[in-house]
């Protein structure tokens, strides 16, 4: 079969399309020819060597082990099955859930025995893949390519808003809401759970696009006074942040919050260090959130909500997937409203 391997760390010359067998399920497994894959932070991250590249370059303690498939976002159609599993499998679409853990339900995503696909185990970025069958679930919608941006992205945005208990008509600002995470915190936050969201994004002309997702106001983050400018919008400060962006917005975001206001961060696209100071916390009642991932029972919510419709694909461009390197590099471009994908 035909796949890409991320060779070691370095830039998208350390992705390589190569030519390996296809691989076997095992007795619990089933074997999925992939039909799409989104592309995430993480594998760019990894592959960059951003988490490490040492022991901790993974999600394991023993770090990620090259040559490695990357790629967790995965649709496909299962074509062989394990011993264990039915043959009645066989010819189901189906979405991945894209980790494995021993961890009790509820508590999945912080179990120290997590391992990712596309991380610890190969990935989507092939022709095919093998996965536990517990964790294949149908397809919320009937397209592929529209199912294979959620998994990840997803369930990240979810368990976000989740965290944070949002209620009805709360205002929810939500950074980087042109990609992937977080064009998906705005449509689940507003669609979903109620609230009204401020989008933050580089580019304005994205304005329109935003609003059809929920979003009440949006505004840019190269504004001289944003903190400021998103408390004049909405009459006073805000309710919660919703962020992926780090460092660049981290000190406007606190200050925008509103005395017991709830800050849930994902992801630090802008910045992975910041400087804090304590007082700000304490005296303002913020609580902080890390957030990755989420859970099996969050995953099937946020499927069902997908096939009513109130969650849509959003999807920037689509490569095949020999074009990984120019997928890759496109990806890190600003602008850009939603997912990447790739076609095997």
């Amino acid at each position: 079969m035909r796949a890409v391997q991320v060779t070691g760390y370095g830039d998208v010359n350390k992705l390589e399309v190569v030519e390996i067998d296809i691989p076997e399920p095992g007795d619990n497994e089933v074997l999925i020819q992939v039909k799409a894959c989104g592309i995430n932070n993480t594998e760019i991250w990894m592959r960059e060597g951003a988490y490490g590249k040492d022991s901790k370059s993974g999600w394991r303690p023993e770090g990620v082990q090259f040559p490695r498939i990357p790629g967790s976002d995965i649709t496909g159609t299962v074509v062989k099955t394990g011993k264990q599993v039915a043959t009645s499998m066989i010819g189901k679409d189906v979405v991945l859930f894209p980790f494995t853990s021993t961890g009790e339900e509820g508590f999945e995503h912080i179990s120290d025995d997590m391992s990712f696909i596309g991380s610890e185990y190969d990935g989507g970025y092939a022709e095919y893949v093998v996965w536990p069958a517990e964790l294949c679930f149908d397809m919320p919608l009937k397209s592929f390519t529209e199912s294979a941006v959620f998994s990840v992205s997803g369930l990240t945005a979810w368990h976000m808003v989740e965290q944070i208990q949002i209620q009805p008509n709360e205002t929810i600002l939500v950074t980087g809401a042109n990609g992937g995470v977080g064009s998906l915190n705005v449509q689940i936050a507003a669609k979903v759970f109620g609230a009204k969201v401020i989008a933050v994004v580089g580019d304005l002309t994205l304005e329109g696009k935003l609003k059809e997702l929920g979003a009440t106001h949006v505004l840019s983050y190269k504004s001289k006074d944003l903190a400021n400018e998103i408390q004049q919008i909405n009459g006073g400060p805000i309710d919660s942040v919703l962020d992926v962006v780090g460092d660049a917005l981290f000190s406007i975001c606190l200050q925008a919050l509103k005395n017991g206001g709830k800050f849930c961060i994902s992801g630090s696209a802008g910045g992975q260090k910041t400087e804090l100071d304590f007082r700000t916390l304490y005296l303002k009642h913020i609580t902080l959130y890390g957030s990755v991932l989420g859970t099996r029972t969050e995953f099937v919510r946020m499927l069902q909500a997908i096939s009513k419709g109130k969650i849509v694909p959003v999807i920037d461009r689509a490569f095949p997937l020999q074009e990984a390197r120019e997928a890759q590099t496109y990806f890190k471009k600003a602008g850009k409203l939603g997912k990447i994908v790739l076609i095997p």
